[in-house]
This record gives C-alpha cells, structure tokens and sequence, in this order.
C-alpha cells in the first residue's frame, strides 16, 4: 500500500476556509467546553446522591441507589440518544420544539447526558470517602450539637472529599474522553473535528495523530494539576483514592 504522507496538511485551507489546524483547536474548544460543564453538573449531584446512600432513612437510600444504578448501567451512547432523539418527543410540542431549535443543541444535550453519567459514578466514589470515615467522625459531629446535615457539610464531606479526590481524577479524565461520543448527535468536538479533516483531505494517519497529540497534552496537563491538588490535600494515615476507586466500579 502507497500512501502519501502530507504533515502539511494542518496548515491547509479546510472547505470552511480555515486551516485544519485551526479546525482541530475549534473541536478542542468544544471538548472543554462539553467537559466542563458535565464535570460540574456530575460533582454536584454526585455529591448529592452519594451522600443520601449514606444516610440513615431507607427510602432517601433506595431513590439514591436507584438515580446510581439507572444512569451508570445504561450505556452512555444510548442515553445520548434518548436525550437528544426521545426527551424532546415526550415534552410539550412547544417545549420540545423549542429544545430542537436550540442552536447549540447538541452541546446542550451532550453535557446532560454526560453530566447525569458521570454523576452516577461520582456518587459512588462519594458514598465510598463517606464510609471510609471512621464512625466516630459522624458521632462527635453529634457530640457537638451539629445537625446530620451540618456534620455532612462540616466533618464528612470535606475529609471524604480529600481521601477521593484520587478518584475522582480519574473520573475527569474519563469524561474528556467520553466527550467524543457527543459526536454521534453532531457535536462537532475534537473527534468530529478530525473525522471531518480525514474525508476531506484523506489524510487519516496526519489527523488521528495530530488528534492524538492533542489528547495527550490535554490529559497530561489535567492529571499533573490533579497529582498536584492530591499532595496538598493528602489526609496522612488515610486510604488514598486507588482503593475507593476500585470499590466504586
């Protein structure tokens, strides 16, 4: 097979009258953005929903354990899909007529879908800091005249959050790689990006590399800020995230 190497290519002009260089970065763009804003809908109510499993009343638990369960074990293509194909179907005509007009649906509907997914995750590597705590944690917070949500607040979150935060870099390093589903709804992130610059120009070897790259750096950065973030709230004679994390999947 002859093929015809062309690293050029990057500073061509695309059909949009751009380099594909700039193509690429324009897809990053979207990348970020979708991850971003899933990342903090996910640790919100992954922090939410993983600290109701903990609690004392049953039925707060069964809903809690019902959100985990339903948006982690359905694949999140599929729930790409149904966010963007079905959820507009089932509301209101004008409601969901106008969810479909939305210029940025997609977005819109790839951070929700990988919002909610990831939240379930999180919820679990919450749930697990949580019990990781000695109980005496939870009794003196009693001890002290502070109400169970107070205790959350004050005492166990923020130690639970320190022993995960290992696992939860895990977790935001999945969600920029999960990102690239949203393409499958017309997100045109940086995987599109790059699809669309290999059927252009038929240089699929220059684009998935030059994509690659750019992963690589992105990843590299995030998990060099998150080692970081790990040392300086690092709980000495706690367990450290690998073992929450494996208790949470």
């Amino acid at each position: 097979m002859h093929y015809n190497w062309n690293w050029g290519i990057f500073w061509e002009m695309s059909p949009d009258g751009i380099p594909y260089i700039d193509t690429l970065l324009a897809g990053l763009k979207w990348t970020l953005a979708t991850a971003a804003c899933a990342w903090i809908m996910a640790l919100v109510l992954g922090t939410i929903f993983g600290t109701l499993r903990t609690t004392t009343k049953p039925w707060v638990v069964r809903i809690a354990n019902g959100y985990v369960e339903l948006f982690r074990n359905i694949p999140l293509l599929v729930q790409m899909f149904l966010w963007y194909f079905v959820m507009p179907e089932l509301l209101p005509g004008a409601i969901g007529d106008w969810i479909k007009s939305l210029p940025d649906a997609s977005f819109v509907t790839a951070t929700l879908a990988l919002g909610f997914f990831t939240s379930s995750r999180v919820a679990v590597q919450v749930t697990t800091g949580i019990q990781a705590l000695p109980r005496g944690q939870r009794m003196a917070g009693a001890a002290l005249g502070l109400t169970p949500v107070q205790t959350y607040r004050y005492v166990l979150l923020p130690m639970a959050f320190r022993i995960i935060i290992p696992a939860l870099t895990n977790e935001f390093a999945a969600i920029i790689k999960n990102s690239s589903v949203a393409l499958t709804i017309g997100l045109v992130e940086l995987t599109a990006a790059t699809y669309s610059m290999r059927e252009f120009t038929f240089q699929t070897f220059e684009a998935l590399t030059g994509a690659t790259i750019i992963y690589v750096i992105i990843s590299v950065i995030a998990l060099f800020l998150a080692r970081l973030l790990e040392k300086v709230t690092a709980v000495p004679g706690y367990i450290t995230g690998g073992s929450t994390s494996a208790g949470g999947h």
